[in-house]
This record gives C-alpha cells, structure tokens and sequence, in this order.
C-alpha cells in the first residue's frame, strides 16, 4: 500500500487518540517501525487511511484489542542469540549465585519464550527456586500466551538447536510435554513467575531487581523513549552481594 500526503499528519493523531481513549502510549516509538506495521494494519482492518482507522479505534474497543498485535513485539524465539545466554551463564550466574534470592525483570515478554529461556537457565544453574521473574507486556493477548507456556511443535527444531548452542546441560525435550503438534512447558518452570501488565514507557519498576533483560524492545522506541526506559531501570539499583 502506498503512503498518502496525509499519512505523517494522521499517524501523532492517531497515536495521541489511543493513549487519551485507551492510555497506551505510543508517542515515542520509533517512527520508521510504527510506519511498516501501521500500513499492514491499514489492510487488515481495510481501512484506506489512519484517520479511518483512528475511527474504528475510538468506537470499538475490539478494533483497538486487534490493534495492539501490530504495534507491540510479538516476534520472539527461544534462546535466540545463544551466545548471549552463554555469557549469562559463564558470566552472570556465579554473581546471582552470592545472593539468597533473586529478582529478574523481562519487560516487553511478548509471548514467553524468553521468559522459559530463562527460567531453564536458571533451574540448570540451581537458582530458579530461589527466583521471582516479573515478565511484562502490554499486550494481553500475549501475556496469556506467555502464561499457557504452549507452543507449536514445528519451532522446536530451531528451539533445541539453540538450547544446545547456550550451553545446555540437558535436552530441551526434558522440560516440555509434546502432544497434538503443539509443545507444552512443564508448569514448574513458570511458579516463580509473576506475568503483569506493564509498560516501559510509562509505569514506573516493580522493586529492586538483580538482573533486567530487555532485549528486542528498546529498538522500537525513539532516542528520547530509550534514555527514559534505561534511567527507569537504572532505579532499580542491584543491592550489595551479601559477604561470603
């Protein structure tokens, strides 16, 4: 679809309405991102401009629910950078260890599967019953998803790949139940873990936090939205490891 004259006129319009009406901010997310997925909204909903699309927004909430599928991250993989669970585990893990118990904060959860990562990391690490995960979205769809812990069988080739590669100890398939094509996490991983509405761009932090992992989330925010997201989290200053 291509972009109207009036398109960089509607889209602050729309944006502003969705936080009045419904208190989703927006306002500072990086433009070029909101544009791409704005313009596949535009087909999904058939609409012929954003102002037609504010429209619906305003007088249906169910539009607006719909809405917020292509506005948030919903893009999300298991493990996915490996070398980055890696480091976490060689790196981080033997710090976290000093403390008698954790607090970790994933912001921008999506539909969960960083938040089993984690989790899996931490149990092979002998931390995670000692841990209280806040996994956070705005979206519900997706914390819901994230909460159900089950996902499609066909993903976890790519899943176990990665597990592998992060330096797992055992195999993926230990921690799941496979069954209808569909995969399901064990619950216990997900007992110590509190999924919450929360947004980056306007509440405040849940408390002092030991490890924040925010990753794939401030991309999508303008310079000024990223600075504002980082000083929050720097608020949740890391306590003093107590003395061995």
């Amino acid at each position: 679809m291509a972009l109207s004259g009036e398109f960089d006129i509607e889209l602050p319009l729309l944006l502003e309405a969705i936080h009045l009406k419904y208190s989703y901010d927006f306002r500072r997310y990086a433009t070029s991102s909101l544009k791409r997925r704005l313009v596949q909204a535009l087909e999904h909903f058939d609409c012929r401009s954003l102002s037609a699309l504010q429209e619906r927004v305003l007088r249906e909430s169910e539009v607006m629910h719909r809405l917020l599928a292509y506005l948030t991250v919903q893009v999300s993989e298991m493990f996915r950078d490996p070398s980055f669970y890696r480091a976490l585990r060689e790196k981080v893990m033997p710090y976290l260890r000093t403390y008698p118990s954790l607090k970790v904060w994933i912001p921008g959860c999506a539909t969960g599967e960083e938040v089993y990562s984690l989790a899996i990391l931490l149990r092979e690490e002998g931390l995670l019953d000692r841990t209280l995960i806040y996994a956070t979205d705005i979206n519900p769809e997706a914390l819901s998803n994230a909460e159900a812990g089950i996902y499609d069988l066909d993903r976890f080739a790519d899943f176990s790949k990665a597990y592998r590669e992060a330096g797992g100890r055992a195999s993926l398939s230990d921690y799941y139940t496979a069954g209808y094509n569909a995969a399901v996490f064990d619950k216990t991983l997900r007992e110590g873990v509190l999924f919450s509405d929360h947004s980056l761009a306007t509440d405040s932090v849940f408390a002092e936090l030991h490890l924040i992992t925010c990753r794939n989330v401030l991309i999508y925010f303008d310079r000024a939205l990223q600075d504002h997201a980082v000083a929050r989290r720097a608020d949740s200053s890391l306590p003093t490891p107590p003395r061995a």
